[in-house]
């Protein structure tokens, strides 16, 4: 089942430049099992070695924190629409 991801600037010189991509599976896991396969060297900057999103990136599926859903666990389906948000840090003090 394909959903559509959407991939933030600093990842795009992996995906040829494309903010949106499609990725297959059924869990945000095998979402970036696919990603890989298609762009090597995304899950490797997405991902601890265990599979887990680093904790500077933000995963949204349709708009819901994974971290408040199964984690890298969390079902998709046909249609769904994945997010992956770098964390943004500083400010003036």
């Amino acid at each position: 089942m394909a959903v559509k991801v959407r991939i933030p600037t600093p990842l795009m010189k992996l995906t040829d430049n494309k903010s949106e991509v499609s990725a297959e599976g059924s869990t945000i896991s095998d979402i970036f099992n696919d990603l890989e396969a298609q762009f090597s060297g995304i899950k490797d900057r997405i991902c601890e070695e265990n599979g887990s999103p680093r904790r500077f990136i933000n995963i949204y599926v349709n708009e819901e924190d994974i971290r408040f859903l199964d984690g890298e666990k969390t079902a998709v389906k046909e249609g769904d629409e994945i997010s992956i948000i770098p964390a943004i840090a500083g400010g003036t003090r």
